[in-house]
């Protein structure tokens, strides 16, 4: 596909066909971007990919407007704004731009489309009102993007072609950065998973840094793990594990002896030298080297067996 131009309207710009500029710019980063309504922009052609304009939706054509009689849907009768339409047909091959593992990319693009297209999906088709996230209405990223638009006395197309190049920056860096996470999420469930079948049975898990670990356990079953310890700057962290992604109620609790201690007062409560810091609620300790991390978790692990007992 030989794609020399992406064609969106000109005028006053919307999160939608920004974020669909965002996807497509990075998968033909050779092609120009065109803002214009003239017909002979917004007219199909083999050399271009035309979305937000033209009063059609035809995949093969590559263009991909939702503004027509009889718009598209999604398959649970949602509406679809052009950023929609734009993932649908290219979301997989952007995700794959990243170097992301082939076999994730199916579930990760269901899961942008619900987590981030969506949304904006409907606040374009006023499907959603912004008013209905409250007193954060004014901080929906659809509508901090329109607040980049030149004011009514400041426009002309030069201010506009400014403007929508600011804001088309700013999109871009809000989907990389989500895009990113995913990745991050990604690796960190491969260490995470090795670290499990280090563990063998186990109750502590013991990780190289800090990082997302609890889809990791839940992947695995391992329901036999009770902490977590880690390096963090020149300290190691002990922590618990959550029960569920809801909520904060741990598999077991650090002793109830050292809650609120700190230095040699935690020190002597837990007989373990280097032990810093104990959280009053019992959720994360400290300690000064791995060893002493991992001499606390072992006195937790038996205290948690115990009271289980």
């Amino acid at each position: 596909m030989s794609i020399e131009y992406l064609v969106t309207h000109s005028g006053g710009f919307h999160a939608d066909e920004l974020l669909s500029s965002v996807i497509l710019t990075r998968l033909f980063p050779q092609a120009r971007l065109v803002r214009s309504r003239a017909a002979e922009w917004i007219t199909p052609g083999p050399d271009r990919i035309i979305y937000d304009v033209g009063g059609a939706y035809d995949a093969d054509a590559r263009i991909f407007d939702h503004h027509q009689r009889g718009a598209p849907l999604r398959d649970d009768g949602q509406p679809l704004s052009s950023f929609g339409l734009v993932w649908r047909h290219f979301g997989l091959d952007y995700l794959a731009s990243f170097g992301l593992p082939s076999d994730a990319l199916p579930q990760l693009h269901a899961k942008f489309d619900e987590g981030f297209v969506l949304p904006v999906d409907l606040v374009d088709n006023g499907a959603l009102e912004p008013s209905s996230a409250g007193v954060l209405a004014g901080m929906t990223l659809p509508v901090l993007l329109e607040t980049l638009k030149p004011v009514f006395d400041r426009g002309g197309p030069e201010a506009e072609a400014q403007a929508f190049d600011t804001a088309l920056g700013i999109a871009r860096a809000f989907v990389e950065a989500r895009i990113a996470r995913y990745g991050a999420k990604l690796r960190a469930e491969a260490m995470a998973l090795e670290a499990i079948a280090k563990a063998g049975a186990g109750h502590v898990l013991e990780l190289p840094m800090g990082m997302p670990f609890r889809a990791a356990i839940d992947k695995a079953g391992a329901d036999h793990l009770l902490f977590v310890v880690s390096p963090r700057d020149k300290d190691w962290t002990l922590g618990g594990i959550r029960k569920g992604d809801e909520g904060f109620e741990l598999r077991a609790d650090l002793p109830a002896a050292w809650a609120g201690l700190t230095g040699a007062e935690l020190e002597a409560a837990s007989g373990v030298p280097g032990a810093k810091f104990c959280h009053n609620a019992r959720f994360i300790a400290a300690a000064a080297t791995r060893e002493a991390a991992l001499a606390m978790a072992d006195l937790a692990v038996r205290e948690a067996m115990v009271e289980k007992a």
